[in-house]
Parts: C-alpha cells; structure tokens; sequence
C-alpha cells in the first residue's frame, strides 16, 4: 500500500544500484529511474548523486531513506495485522535456497505450500551459501534456506533438517564395491568439487581439518556451479566427489551411480535463515511453521 515511488526509491537506496533495484523488483531500469525522477521533482531536490557508475545519496536522500523505511514498515504491519484479524493470508514472499536446497529440496515444500495458501506469491532465488546469507543480510529477501554453517548473530538460524553426503562415483569404479570409504581412499582418484562459497564444499573442507587433512589433498580437476554438473562428469569417468545423498536419489534408482557413504559419516543441517529484527508478515510465518512440520514429517530416521 505504501507509494510506490517508496518502495522503488528504498530498494534503490538499500542496494546503490539502479540496476539491482530493477531486478530485486522485477521492473525495467527506465520504469525505476521514471520513479525516482518523479520523487525528486516532487521534493524538488536530488536524492541521489551520480557519478562515475556509482550512486550514493544526498544528504536529502539520506533523510528520505529513514522515513521511507518506517513508512514501508508500518504500512507493513498495519497489512499484517488487518489481514491476520480477518484471516486473510496473501502478498509476496521472497524466499531464496542456497543450490542444492534449490534444486532437491525447497521445491516439494514450495508446491504444496502454494497448495494450501495460493493467495501467498513465491519468488524463489537460487545461489550459493554465501549468496543467500548476503541477500538475507540486505534484506533483499525475506527468509533464507541454507546449507552452510551461518555465522551471523544478527539472523535467527533454524535446523529443520539433517543431511549426509556420501562419496560419488560410476557403477564401475573400484570405491564403488565398498561398504564405506575413508578420506585416504577418496584421496587416491581425481575430485570433481562444488565451487568456492558453496556450503557443500565448506562442509567437505571442516571435515577434511577435523581428520588433520589438508584441503589441498583432495585432486580437484573441475570445480562446479551445481550437482547437476557434477553428477555429469562423474558420470563421464572424469573423477568421483562428495555429494548429499538427497541429490543422487534418480542416479541410484537408475543405476547409473553409485553413492558410498564416508567413515566416518558426513552429516550437516539445512537451516532457516531470516534478520532477527525483521518484522514477520503473515504469509512469512505460516510459511516457517509449515516448513517446520513438514519436515518434522519426512525427516528419515537413517539421517536424524
């Protein structure tokens, strides 16, 4: 409800690039320039000053920025508290998941969400830990679901489920006729890694320092953006990796991998992510305790 020339002119001023504002709300560059053109003329003032490809605010648009964020805020709560009087659950909900959740995990929970609160619209972002701790931290998205271990004490983390990766490889591979295999004989044969900033690989790493290995010991020979590309190249003979067992579920059923669980195990939690001071829209707490029952619902045994 709030003006729209508001909330473009907030997005602007959080993320200092029009550009980013553009697609953090799904409008062209022009249609959110044309905003913020108009805010100026309406206080007759620039809000932005901008020079060599950057943009920081004026001391007018420093003061605008504060009212526009309790403006913004308010408007949010007084939504929030008409509709949970009257029941009403609907508006947008920015959620992000770090790779692996994105692909494997978030969208079963999503689509039967969406089931019971179809008023409730879903933006989903995929990227890297890393990436979705950053835009939970700017506030760009509303809760974050993550692989990684979350070090800031500015966001209420959330464990709401419990994974184990296992050692990747073809059918015919020698690690393939194991039971289980340690770190020292995965270190024999070319590794196929996640890329820097994945939680995947940041687990893989801890594990390797608890048992005195250095990270440099595993062989990588390519470095990944997603499972999916790895479990191609492994497929392909061109090395074996380290994987969550969530993600091979089709590979397995076909036969065309095979997944050994590591000895000792690998085991990590997916989390929930949001800022602690954030104010809580409906459509945002129904959709963390539906999370929370729904995997409190799937959760398997052998991983808990």
């Amino acid at each position: 409800m709030a003006d729209r020339r508001l909330q473009v002119f907030a997005t602007v001023a959080r993320l200092l690039s029009f550009t980013k504002a553009a697609e953090a709300l799904h409008m062209t560059q022009p249609a959110v320039t044309f905003q913020i053109r108009q805010l100026e003329e309406y206080f007759n003032t620039r809000l932005f000053d901008r020079t060599h490809n950057r943009i920081t605010l004026t001391e007018a648009g420093d003061l605008v920025k504060g009212y526009a964020d309790r403006i913004i805020s308010l408007t949010n709560e007084m939504d929030n508290e008409v509709r949970t009087l009257t029941g009403d659950i609907q508006g947008p909900l920015l959620i992000g998941a770090s790779t692996t959740i994105g692909e494997y995990f978030i969208p079963g929970i999503i689509g039967t969400f969406r089931g019971s609160f179809p008023d409730v619209r879903i933006r989903l972002h995929v990227a890297n830990t890393n990436g979705i701790i950053h835009m939970v931290e700017n506030n760009e998205i509303d809760i974050g679901i993550v692989e990684g271990p979350v070090n800031n004490k500015n966001l209420v983390k959330e464990v709401i489920w419990n994974d184990e990766l296992v050692t990747v490889c073809p059918v015919n591979h020698p690690l393939a006729e194991k039971k289980k295999v340690a770190i020292p004989q995965v270190l024999e044969y070319p590794f196929i890694s996640r890329e820097e900033g994945s939680g995947t690989r940041e687990v893989v790493e801890n594990y390797l320092e608890k048992r005195k290995v250095e990270p440099d010991s595993l062989n990588i020979i390519m470095e990944f953006g997603s499972p999916e590309s790895i479990k191609s190249a492994v497929t392909a003979g061109l090395g074996v990796s380290i994987l969550s067992v969530a993600t091979v579920e089709k590979e397995l059923a076909l036969g065309t991998l095979a997944a050994i669980p590591l000895s000792p195990p690998i085991r990590r939690s997916f989390s929930i992510v949001h800022q602690r001071q954030k104010f809580r829209l409906r459509a945002m707490e129904e959709f963390l305790e539906f999370a929370r029952a729904h995997c409190a619902e799937r959760q398997s045994p052998t991983t808990s």
